[in-house]
This record gives C-alpha cells, sequence and structure tokens, in this order.
C-alpha cells in the first residue's frame, strides 16, 4: 500500500503509532529502542499491513494483469493506483472524514515531528505538499508525474514512467480487485491494532 492508505489505516492507533507506520518505508531493520511502544508498534503494523498485502490473491490477480518488463515493477505500480483508488472512493470509503481534512491532520502531524523523520522522508514530506498529495492522486496529470519521479529515483533503469497507460488500460479489472480487496485489508488493520501495544 502506498502513503494514504497506510495513514487512513493507521490513524486509529493514535498519534505514536500513526508515525512509527508512517516511517515504515524509511526505517529498516528492528525498530528503534528508545522510540515509545507504540511507535515501534505502528512500524511493526506497516510491515504486516505489506505483507498482508502482496500476499492477497486479488492483489496477486491484479499484478498478474501486466506483462513485462512492467509487471516486474507492477507492485509499486499498484501500490499507487490503490491510493488513487482510495481518493476516488474516499466520500464511500471513509464517511466520516473529508480527504483534504484527513490529508492535513495526517501532514501536520509528520511536520510536528519534522526533526524525528528520516531526511529522505522530510524530503518526501515537502514533494509531497508542493504536489497536493496524497488527494492529488485522484488527478491522472499528478500520477504521471508520480510515476515518472519514481523512474527517476530508482537505481536502474524501469518502465514505470510508463505506468499509467498500462493501469488505465486495466482501470475496470483493477476496481474490482481493489473492491473485493480493500475491506477486507481494513478488518485485518483493525485485528493488527487491536493486538497491538500502546
Amino acid at each position: 500500500m502506498n502513503h494514504l492508505a497506510h495513514a487512513l489505516l493507521a490513524d486509529a492507533g493514535g498519534t505514536e503509532f500513526a508515525l512509527g507506520s508512517a516511517m515504515g518505508d524509511f526505517a529498516h531493520g528492528r525498530p528503534d529502542p528508545a522510540w515509545p511502544a507504540a511507535r515501534q508498534a505502528g512500524l511493526r503494523f506497516h510491515r504486516a499491513i505489506d505483507r498482508y498485502t502482496d500476499a492477497h490473491p486479488q492483489v496477486v490477480a491484479a499484478r498478474r494483469l501486466f506483462r513485462p518488463p512492467l509487471r516486474r515493477f507492477a507492485g509499486i505500480a499498484l501500490d499507487i493506483w490503490l491510493d488513487h483508488l482510495l481518493v476516488l472512493g474516499w466520500a464511500r470509503l471513509v464517511p466520516g472524514e473529508p480527504l483534504e481534512r484527513f490529508t492535513q491532520r495526517w501532514l501536520s502531524l509528520l511536520d510536528a515531528h519534522a526533526a524525528e523523520l528520516p531526511e529522505p522522508m522530510r524530503g518526501l514530506v515537502a514533494w509531497m505538499r508542493t504536489h497536493r498529495l496524497p488527494a492529488a492522486y485522484g488527478d491522472e496529470v499528478t500520477l504521471d508525474l508520480v510515476f515518472h519521479a519514481l523512474a527517476k529515483r530508482l537505481s536502474r533503469p524501469s518502465p514505470l514512467g510508463d505506468a499509467l497507460p498500462a493501469l488505465l488500460g486495466h482501470s475496470v479489472a483493477l476496481q474490482g480487485h481493489f473492491d473485493a480487496f480493500f475491506p477486507q485489508l481494513v478488518a485485518h488493520a483493525d485485528g493488527l491494532r487491536r493486538g497491538s501495544p500502546g
């Protein structure tokens, strides 16, 4: 899953839990033992959500829609596309809070703890603010920009810059996979949070 989905799923765990989850793509190895227990739990939660997502039959089926060479990078492309579908379906899926309000609340949390974030993450947060992310994941022009930026960040050449046409070509099938997968993901996340300390 990508930034918005991770933020939404971790939000109910509280500030430290959500912060730990937000750092999931930037903190490697074991959680820092100096962190509060809830932040450590949030990091573990992020990784558990990634494992569940990668192995889910709906996500596996979605990856198989793509031909080589994009198939090798389909997991990355799908993470972003799932955030796109979450943005488009936000009012239906998250009726309690408008997307813009949630986005500002989440970015404000990251800003409040900026000194504690890894340097690459601080750069990403600034880039997201500049491009009105994650709310702008609903816009195809912004998605194309994101895919081209990701292609440049990878250490080896990739077809990610051309991901958007392929995703649009499978949009109906991908919506079906998302609609089947997302409620199960939310239920799984709820269970993980109940079992987490802090």
